[in-house]
C-alpha cells in the first residue's frame, strides 16, 4: 500500500494548529477554581469541561511568582477576535461576579476559560456557543491582581 507524502512543512503546520499555547495559572486561582467546579453540577453545565481541561494542562506557579503579563482571575484583559477584528476589554471573573455591564466575562464562558493563563501576545482557538471556532489574541493584560501584590482579590 502506498501512502501519500505530505509536502515538507505541511505536517509541522498541522501539528502546530492542534497545539494550544502554554498556560500558567496561580496556585490560588487553581484552588478557587477547583472549589468552584466542586460546587457545580457534574453534567449539563456549559463551560465545565472546557475549564477542567484548561486546569489539567496548565503550569501551576505560586501566586507571588506569576509573570505580570499572564491572564489570571480578576485580571483585566484587552483582546481581539480575529474573525471580526473587534477588540474588547474585559475582566475575567468568577460566575458570581459576572454582570451585564459588558465589562466582565465569566470563567465558565468559552472565551473566559480560553483567556485564563494566556500570556500577552498569545492566540488560541476556542469553540463558540452554537458551533464553530473563535480565534482570540491577547493584546495586553492591563490589570492583574498578582502584579499589584493582591493575592486575595
Amino acid at each position: 500500500m502506498h501512502m501519500p507524502v505530505m509536502p515538507a512543512g505541511v505536517f509541522g503546520r498541522f501539528l502546530e494548529s492542534c497545539v494550544k499555547p502554554e498556560i500558567i495559572i496561580s496556585t490560588l486561582d487553581v484552588e478557587r477554581l477547583e472549589d468552584l467546579l466542586a460546587s457545580l453540577p457534574q453534567t449539563g453545565l456549559a463551560g465545565r469541561a472546557e475549564l477542567e481541561a484548561e486546569l489539567n494542562r496548565a503550569t501551576i506557579v505560586d501566586s507571588e511568582d506569576m509573570p505580570p503579563n499572564v491572564v489570571t482571575m480578576n485580571s483585566t484583559v484587552k483582546f481581539s477576535v480575529e474573525s471580526t477584528g473587534e477588540e474588547f476589554v474585559l475582566t475575567l471573573v468568577y460566575p458570581k461576579d459576572a454582570d451585564t455591564s459588558g465589562k466582565t466575562i465569566s470563567i465558565l464562558a468559552p472565551v473566559g476559560s480560553a483567556l485564563l493563563g494566556l500570556s500577552q501576545g498569545a492566540e488560541i482557538e476556542w469553540p463558540k456557543p452554537g458551533g464553530g471556532l473563535i480565534k482570540v489574541k491577547i493584546k495586553e493584560v492591563t490589570d492583574q491582581p498578582e502584579r499589584q501584590g493582591l493575592f486575595h482579590r
